[in-house]
């Protein structure tokens, strides 16, 4: 997670990439001219990021693949970077699995977990970290500590006693941000993701330091729809405020967007208040005379996690529809014929979105990031929006749009339940990244969190810090807090939408 927030070689060359699939679909034409595009975006003779410029450029070819939507190519055949491409020009097209791909010649081949004794360590004459050891597997060897692998356990407990912090916790990044522990290591020491185990929540892919974790987009797909005359209408995600710097307001991107061929621009938080309402009777209704607690639903890494890892618990997750199935199907009752691109900072809808039973609602799911490659592709700026372009926002309340960062659907449905019921004690437990999700689903497994409300968010602070993002996570936690504060309604309760759907999650 220590690398969120900040710009460096890897997150360059991803924007590039989805500018550059972004302008290639705009432009149209001969799309065999993608073999030229790994030349543009690594440019020279010279290599920059790795050994070799011929590696940089093959490792582009196959994140501009990805972006399109296409396979990763065979190693061991010769394939061309336009391969599939004319069988991904069109308009209806979603993710085929995997979603998230690891390109193998990219991988570092990091080491799997172990302690290591650095040269910090001073020979000390207590030698605690050889005292402490449960299996014998430190030795002092010239006077220095020397760990036997074979015999370490990794209980961590020589780097908690050594005074000088001369012992380092070697970690391979994507399996640290794995909080499903899906990634270990093929035949070669290159990663591996087991998809049995993940759920797509994209936190490998932020985290692997060499960018060699890619998931998939519908860029080329969403903007084929625009070119052939279909109505896009774009569903925003509440996590947005800020993401685009202090100049994209909200009235400004709605005006961006349609410069980009956006039909309209709704906010997702209609949508979330609209579960948020749900989730609340779904509570008062069913905790504690039928269930002995709920937990909420609108994260898909949460729901898919607990539904993998305690099926026995799955009843027990609310029924309500998700923010962006909610406001879709809203959206599509007004507009039968429309396309609907949800735009959000997560990695996870996009397998939420690409399940039999949301496809007639959800047509496209592109996260920030790739929504920015947009913008750049059509050289749309923030600052040369006029006031008189300025389009007003579909406004959700303030609790809606706190769904974006960690404890705000909790606190959403808690105020519902207060207002409903005065009475009614409210007790509420969050968790923020799958690891400690999982924690918080052991406890109430074991009986520890009856009558509560539990909330769980895939990514570590929220929305917010979701694998599509493009600012640090304090920061858009603080844009979201201020837009929060700016509603003119603040509960869920308030909202001036009503559902009149008639469904429910299956």
């Amino acid at each position: 997670m220590k690398m969120r927030g900040i710009y460096s070689s890897v997150t360059d060359i991803r924007r590039k990439v989805f500018t550059e699939v972004a302008r290639l679909a705009y432009e149209g034409g001969d799309y065999s001219r993608i073999d030229d595009l790994p030349y543009k975006i690594v440019p020279g003779k010279v290599a920059v990021y790795r050994e070799s410029i011929f590696l940089e450029r093959a490792i582009v070819e196959e994140r501009l693949r990805l972006a399109i939507g296409l396979p990763l190519r065979p190693i061991d055949e010769h394939e061309s970077v336009s391969y599939g491409i004319e069988e991904s020009a069109i308009a209806e097209k979603y993710y085929d699995p995997p979603l998230v791909n690891i390109i193998n010649f990219a991988c570092n081949a990091c080491p799997e977990t172990h302690y290591h004794v650095t040269d910090c360590c001073q020979g000390c004459l207590a030698h605690p970290c050889k005292e402490v050891c449960p299996k014998g597997a430190i030795e002092i060897i010239h006077g220095k500590s020397v760990i036997d692998q074979s015999k370490c356990i990794k209980c961590g407990r020589c780097q908690s006693v050594c005074p000088y912090n001369a012992i380092n916790k070697m970690e391979r990044p994507c399996a640290r941000a794995c909080g499903m522990d899906a990634i270990g290591s093929d035949e070669n020491g290159k990663a591996k993701i087991d998809y049995d185990k993940c759920v797509s929540c994209g936190m490998c892919l932020v985290n692997c330091p060499f960018g060699a974790i890619v998931d998939k987009g519908q860029i080329f797909q969403l903007i084929h729809a625009m070119k052939k005359g279909k109505k896009v209408i774009a569903l925003v995600a509440p996590a947005f405020v800020g993401q685009f710097g202090p100049k994209a307001t909200p009235e400004k991107l709605t005006a961006a967007m349609r410069k980009l061929g956006f039909d309209k621009v709704v906010e997702v938080a209609i949508g979330a208040d609209l579960c948020a309402v749900e989730e609340a009777k779904d509570f008062m209704r069913e905790v504690p005379e039928h269930q002995p607690f709920m937990a909420t639903s609108c994260c898909p890494s949460w729901s898919v996690m607990a539904k993998k890892l305690f099926p026995e618990l799955a009843p027990y997750i609310s029924m309500a529809l998700t923010p962006m199935v909610l406001t879709a199907r809203m959206v599509k009752k007004e507009n039968p014929d429309a396309c609907i691109a949800f735009i959000g900072p997560c990695a996870a809808k996009k397998l939420e979105a690409s399940r039999r039973s949301i496809r007639s609602d959800v047509d496209f799911v592109l996260t920030f990031e790739e929504l920015m490659g947009m913008f750049e592709a059509k050289d749309v700026k923030f600052e040369d929006i006029s006031d008189d372009e300025n389009v007003e926002l579909n406004a959700g309340t303030g609790s809606g749009r706190g769904f974006a960062v960690s404890g705000g659907v909790a606190q959403a449905v808690a105020d519902i339940i207060k207002k409903l019921d005065p009475d009614r004690e409210i007790k509420v437990a969050s968790a923020q990244g799958l690891r400690e999700c999982r924690k918080l689903l052991q406890l109430a497994k074991a009986g520890k969190y009856d009558g509560y409300l539990l909330e769980g968010m895939g990514c570590p602070g929220g929305c917010v810090a979701g694998a599509g993002t493009l600012q640090a996570v304090p920061k858009s936690t603080a844009s979201v807090n201020k837009y929060v504060k700016e509603a003119d309604k603040q509960c869920s309760l308030e909202s001036e939408y009503e559902i009149t759907l008639g469904f429910q999650k299956e």
